[in-house]
């Protein structure tokens, strides 16, 4: 086999289902149509979304027909896909909300202009569509004992949890896009695996026509589970060049090769070689370091990249703070947990508290303990959350 297609069908990939079938299309040239789903239940796109990104960037460059499917109708029900309880659905409006900048943030891996663009589509233009009767119709094609086999519906029912019957829809519908876009391949987490052979199985059966499903590893964050956006733990590619370092930077050791694999472009033969290296003692760190740089210059260019090692070596290294920390002025007395969530230190006022019980806020270089400490309008502060975020208060 040609190394270039073994490293496109191997590199990051868990499984293929239909791999003879893709590796007979890509031989002889046949130009196939693939997609990947994503449903807005954040409004951030992550590293591990861009490691699926990535390879079908691959598959775009080869000349096949891409497509980014945004879930914004399955949105409204809820993957429940490594989910040990039902997720709450989310309102129309927040999903719209959600999406509104998918398009950009993938922007940086697919082509959306130019020779074979890639192409967004959305599932309610044909989900919201369905009759009851049409349901019915679809439904027919799987089995209850099919969805109850799933690992974490087994899991619910040991543990006397509720499994809502809506759940069973969403891979129902998931399946059915493969049906309305007619497609010849779909590509996703391994997660993921479930609902896309669901999309197979109604393929066969409407379309008669063998849909291929290509899975990839799940990619952890930084706090060493699936990185998700369930877990606030991701690393979103808009986030900014320093806070993009930071956070790998953060990452544990043991995946540091894992990101190289499949967060870079770097040779696989280079990757064993600073594997080997790490494993003959080896300093970590400068491997995570070049990991970091690379992945920032992907996503932000090479000078944003330069940059973002010399802070994070200002800040870590040197001891130093930011050169550019943001300003605000007090109008009030405000509390410190009102100051961290308003200005954007944290996501929420839990987030808040949870980062003071872990020692993990200084006011004036001062650990903070009381959730109802005070700062004062008039006053000079400088606030630091956790190793990286940083506000300075002035008269």
């Amino acid at each position: 086999m040609d190394k270039n297609i073994h490293e496109l069908l191997t590199r990051g990939v868990q499984d293929i289902i239909g791999r003879e079938d893709l590796e007979q299309k890509l031989k002889s040239g046949q130009k196939m149509k693939i997609y990947l789903g994503a449903d807005p239940s954040r409004p951030d796109i992550h590293l591990g979304h861009a490691v699926v990104l990535r390879k079908l960037k691959k598959f775009q460059d080869l000349g096949h027909k891409v497509i980014f499917l945004i879930g914004d109708f399955t949105a409204q029900i809820g993957d429940p896909s490594g989910k040990d309880e039902a997720r709450q659905p989310l309102s129309f409006s927040e999903i719209k909300k959600n999406a509104q900048t998918y398009k950009k943030q993938v922007a940086k891996i697919l082509n959306f202009s130019g020779h074979n663009k890639a192409e967004i589509k959305y599932n309610s233009k044909w989900n919201k569509k369905l009759k009851f009767q049409d349901l019915i119709e679809l439904s027919s094609n799987f089995t209850v004992q099919q969805f109850l086999e799933r690992d974490m519906y087994q899991e619910r029912i040991r543990a006397g949890k509720p499994i809502s019957l809506h759940e069973f829809f969403y891979p129902l519908m998931q399946a059915y896009d493969s049906v309305v876009m007619d497609v010849d391949m779909e590509v996703g987490g391994n997660d993921q695996l479930f609902n896309m052979l669901c999309g197979r199985t109604l393929m066969q059966k409407l379309k008669k026509k063998n849909k291929i499903v290509m899975t990839f590893e799940i990619l952890e964050g930084t706090d060493g589970r699936k990185m998700s956006k369930s877990y606030d733990n991701y690393i979103a590619l808009n986030d900014e060049a320093n806070d993009m370092y930071g956070k790998i930077m953060s990452i544990t050791d043991n995946l540091i090769i894992k990101y190289f694999t499949l967060c870079t472009d770097i040779v696989l033969e280079d990757i064993k070689k600073m594997e080997l290296e790490m494993k003959d003692g080896a300093n970590p760190r400068d491997f995570k370091a070049r990991l970091a740089y690379e992945i920032v210059k992907i996503y932000h260019g090479e000078k944003k990249a330069q940059e973002a090692e010399k802070e994070f070596k200002k800040i870590f290294q040197q001891k130093d703070k930011p050169s550019n920390i943001p300003e605000i002025s007090l109008e009030k007395d405000m509390e410190i947990v009102e100051v961290m969530t308003r200005f954007n230190l944290v996501s929420s006022y839990s987030d808040a508290r949870r980062m003071i019980n872990q020692n993990a806020v200084k006011v004036n270089e001062e650990k903070i303990k009381d959730y109802d400490f005070k700062l004062k309008k008039g006053q000079e502060y400088i606030i630091q959350v956790g190793k990286r975020r940083f506000l300075k208060i002035k008269q």
